[in-house]
């Protein structure tokens, strides 16, 4: 394997474990009480609503489009390009006092008005029944994949290191959430992709560290666990900064010129990434430390070349 960054001597991280474990408890709580004060700001998918998709003739303006709505009383509207400069995708929650087909007759005679080009393409209404559905079969997903994740890693390495990689995942997937409900960014389906994608991402970073571990015990047979541990991430330092330097790149340049179709879809992955690398190092890895992770849970102790063999 090439490394770039050749780092000789093992950084002692399990020496830090107690202060990073304190601090990762610590923002966990704080995404925890976000989640609870406030609450996740659904989209239309979740909640139901209206999609409406519009095209002009030249490119639109997205941000003179939001203020015209806003005008209208509708400010949690979601207005973002769709395809091309000139097609628009503007989702509209559900209002009290009127019905989806109508509140989207009156939107589109106000865009008409002030772009006489403004063509209404499609409309779609999504019941609140929908949105319930959505959102149910979403958290079905994620326990599916938190299970699959958790057998995977028994079956592959041993029973510590499932329940550390799933208390790390679920760290990063916690913090996502509680980012998106502390500043009430909008938590749509492309969203709940996103936090889907960072498990699968997250857990292949901890079977880089776990295999190493694995392989260090049958290795280093005079080295403490600590030591064993510390030398199994130090050995993949240059793997993981090379690949999540690579990852992160494409993850901000979706970011900033991805437009508002992608923007929190990349802002999740943006954070699960940066957390995934902390959890990966400093939240499973004390983990398996700490549940009594030991050579023998590999290595079957050798017989006695002169033990006697006991007869019936």
């Amino acid at each position: 394997m090439i490394e770039f960054f050749n780092i000789k001597k093992d950084i002692p991280f399990m020496r830090y474990a107690r202060v990073t474990t304190i601090i990762s408890l610590v923002t966990f709580i704080l995404a925890v009480w976000a989640l609870g004060a406030k609450g996740l700001n659904l989209g239309v998918d979740f909640t139901g609503g209206t999609v409406m998709e519009i095209s002009y003739s030249q490119p639109a303006d997205i941000h003179g489009i939001r203020i015209s709505l806003e005008k209208m009383g509708l400010k949690d509207v979601a207005v973002q390009n769709f395809g091309t400069s000139r097609d628009v995708l503007i989702r509209l929650p559900l209002k009290e006092g009127t019905t989806s087909a109508k509140l989207s007759n009156q939107v589109m005679q106000n865009l008409h008005a002030e772009h006489a080009d403004a063509q209404l393409k499609r409309v779609e209404f999504i019941g609140p029944q929908v949105g319930k559905e959505l959102y149910d079969n979403g958290a079905l997903a994620l326990l599916v994949v938190v299970l699959g994740i958790m057998a995977y890693l028994a079956v592959r390495f041993e029973w510590r290191f499932a329940i550390a990689a799933i208390i790390a995942n679920m760290h990063d997937v916690v913090i996502i959430l509680g980012f998106f409900a502390f500043f009430q960014w909008d938590f749509s389906i492309t969203v709940l992709a996103g936090v889907l994608t960072i498990l699968g991402y997250s857990v292949n970073e901890s079977v880089v560290v776990f295999d190493r571990i694995r392989e260090n015990f049958r290795k280093l047979r005079k080295a403490s666990v600590p030591e064993i541990i510390d030398n199994a991430i130090t050995r993949t330092m240059s793997r993981t900064i090379i690949t999540h330097s690579m990852t992160q790149l494409m993850v901000l340049s979706m970011l900033f010129f991805g437009g508002e179709a992608l923007h929190y879809f990349a802002l999740a992955l943006t954070i699960g990434i940066l957390f995934g690398i902390y959890s990966s190092v400093l939240v499973a890895s004390p983990i398996v430390l700490w549940l009594g992770v030991s050579r023998e849970d590999f290595i079957k102790p050798e017989k006695k070349d002169n033990e006697a063999e006991v007869l019936p």
